[in-house]
């Protein structure tokens, strides 16, 4: 029921979460707000779970009836003029501003995650001082304010993994490179491994290494990944289509066709085979660790 003419599903799923949010926001009934628009209340209902593609008037009209800033009525006017592309390609302060994270939205909404990484520790795994240098190569002029404000909002992002009401399950495997490229310095390093270590002790986490001793494997070839997927209606059918996400230097790619997501997820299968056991995973993360904190 997801695939069809309009393309991918992630603008107008990420626009119709937006938009529901004002209105619950505005404390309008999807009643009230159809009358105020003058549509019924299946098509508030279509737009609402993304079901169908939006004009960027249409989206003003709403925001206007919802009372929302001229900034974010300019973003999710951009996010509606992408509801019809394809394989999505959301480029950074192109149509939507850089500060409006499309994935957040996702992340936030999603059962559980499959994630590979080859470079560096996932957002929803650093610490502040691994966090902070990050964004620093990646903004070298930015301000101070602006860089606490960054970390913070990353930081912020980690209680998901602990909220009471149904975290979400996240898998990670990250390649041995990961444990060894000092970000930060050596005692961010240690630090950075040892809540590696105690994140993944919680249920709804598991972290896997894929050592140098491996060898080749899907990972090298597909790159970094995640994938997202959501929950079950009480029919056990998805609200929503697994969707796989690939983040750039100048933007992040979107794919949720059904084809491209069973590729992925044979390759995270690939990933997760390599890798070492749970215990195993603990054990070289906790070596890599005393190796940080050795003169």
């Amino acid at each position: 029921m997801f695939e069809g003419a309009t393309g991918s599903t992630v603008p107008r799923r990420q626009l119709g979460r937006h938009l529901k949010e004002l209105r619950n926001r505005a404390r309008l009934t999807v009643r009230a707000a159809a009358a105020k628009l003058e549509w019924s209340e299946a098509k508030m209902w279509r737009i609402e779970t993304g079901q169908t593609p939006l004009r960027a008037l249409d989206v003003q009209a709403m925001c206007t009836v919802y009372g929302a800033a001229p900034d974010l009525t300019a973003a999710l006017m951009g996010l509606a003029k992408e509801t019809k592309a394809r394989g999505w390609w959301h480029a950074y302060g192109d149509v939507i501003p850089e500060g409006f994270d499309v994935f957040v939205g996702l992340e936030e909404a999603a059962a559980s995650l499959a994630s590979y990484e080859s470079d560096i520790i996932p957002g929803l795994l650093q610490i502040d001082g691994y966090t902070r240098e990050i964004i620093r190569v990646h903004y070298p002029d930015i301000e101070e304010d602006d860089l606490d404000g960054r970390v913070r909002l990353r930081i912020e992002r980690q209680t998901l993994l602990t909220r009471v009401t149904d975290p979400p399950q996240l898998r990670v495997a990250l390649a041995e490179t990961v444990l060894r490229r000092p970000i930060g310095g050596r005692e961010v390093m240690a630090t950075q491994m040892a809540h590696l270590v105690y994140v993944s002790e919680r249920p709804n986490v598991d972290i896997r290494i894929v050592p140098f001793s491996a060898g080749p494997h899907l990972g090298v070839v597909s790159g970094p990944f995640v994938i997202l997927r959501f929950p079950v209606n009480g029919s056990g059918v998805d609200t929503e289509p697994p969707t796989v996400y690939a983040d750039g230097y100048t933007g992040g790619l979107y794919l949720d066709k059904a084809k491209e997501v069973d590729q992925y997820e044979a390759a995270f299968s690939g990933i997760w085979d390599a890798a070492l056991d749970e215990q195993a995973s603990q054990r070289l993360i906790s070596e890599v660790a005393r190796s940080y904190r050795e003169p």
